[in-house]
């Protein structure tokens, strides 16, 4: 059986010590994670040592993503500089190991107009997607300024992966503080943080009326979908308020894909499947923040209804998203 993991993160340390550079508002906190036990080691290889860690798991294919948070943070012309220095990077990696790596391309989102031109670039370089994050300062990706992006993406179909990102100082400092350092951290990011601004930028999104526009885009959420899922009898009454055409939850079963980012928790992949359909789930890692062993992924991959579901899961909808050929093809 196949198996393609599809948000596999690592690590460029020019553009961390970049972040790092960055004034205290505009700083990322969520970047001290990167460094706890063994992670940046991990990060900073795309090599023959991931391969070997994959094939450990019995990964066939890793499509690797920059961990976040990406260029966001930084100013338009850094962006733009480190997002082109990161995508040929990833090429690279991917033309050394044809069989067993792709990548989601890095953009540059604080220039919009450069975050359309390097989407058309990394098409040509055989990226399979786009990694970006629902905010880049205070501006939603649901921003008209983004509607060229989104659109090239459709045309292209180039899917877009939207990652978590740390919540905004005003909101972590109302709403994730009053513990210690390290506690505020991680509810503003791991434990809840994180999910809140991936689901709300998705939301935002289908909102925004995205997907009426666009609709041969397709969205990649993980966590099980950013507790989107669970909460779609609330979420589809605002169809009506926003003029959409479909309800909410429509819109998530035609343009969103969800994956299990390393949650291998089957009663989550219970209720993905009774609110979604067996074509829209992705099997993920999260590398190296979860590190599941290949026993803990064959117990997880049991709990499947049918052998179809399960090789659509594994391999299948992954091969289909992001055209990615069969072995041996």
């Amino acid at each position: 059986m196949t198996v393609i993991a599809i948000e596999e993160h690592w690590g460029l340390p020019a553009l961390t010590a970049a972040v790092r550079a960055l004034p205290e508002d505009r700083a990322d906190e969520s970047l001290v994670l990167d460094e706890m036990g063994d992670n940046l080691e991990h990060l900073h290889d795309i090599g023959d040592a991931r391969i070997a860690v994959m094939d450990a798991q019995g990964i066939d294919v890793s499509i690797l993503s920059l961990a976040p948070p990406g260029t966001q943070p930084l100013d338009p012309a850094d962006a733009a500089r480190f997002a082109r220095q990161a995508n040929d990077i990833a090429a690279e990696a991917v033309r050394r190991h044809p069989t067993r790596f792709r990548a989601f391309a890095t953009l540059p989102t604080a220039d919009p107009d450069a975050a359309v031109a390097e989407l058309e670039r990394a098409v040509d370089l055989g990226f399979v997607g786009a990694m970006v994050y629902g905010r880049t300062g205070t501006v939603p990706l649901d921003d008209p300024r983004y509607d060229d992006l989104l659109a090239a993406a459709a045309r292209s179909h180039q899917p877009i992966s939207l990652h978590p990102q740390i919540p905004p100082v005003a909101i972590r400092q109302a709403a994730y503080s009053g513990f210690d350092p390290m506690t505020d951290l991680g509810l503003a990011t791991f434990g809840w943080g994180w999910h809140l601004e991936a689901a709300l930028s998705a939301l935002r999104l289908i909102v925004r009326g995205t997907f009426d526009r666009h609709p041969d885009l397709q969205l990649v959420l993980g966590h099980w979908g950013e507790l989107l899922l669970f909460w779609s009898d609330r979420t589809d009454s605002l169809a009506r308020v926003a003029g959409l055409d479909r309800r909410v939850s429509e819109y998530i079963r035609s343009n969103v894909h969800i994956t299990s980012s390393g949650m291998l928790d089957p009663t989550l992949l219970r209720h993905a499947l009774e609110v979604t359909t067996p074509d829209r789930l992705l099997f993920s890692t999260d590398h190296p923040f979860h590190r599941p062993t290949r026993a803990d992924i064959d117990r997880f991959l049991a709990e499947f209804p049918t052998d179809e579901a399960r090789q659509a899961f594994t391999a299948g909808n992954a091969q289909a998203l992001f055209r990615i050929s069969p072995p041996g093809a």
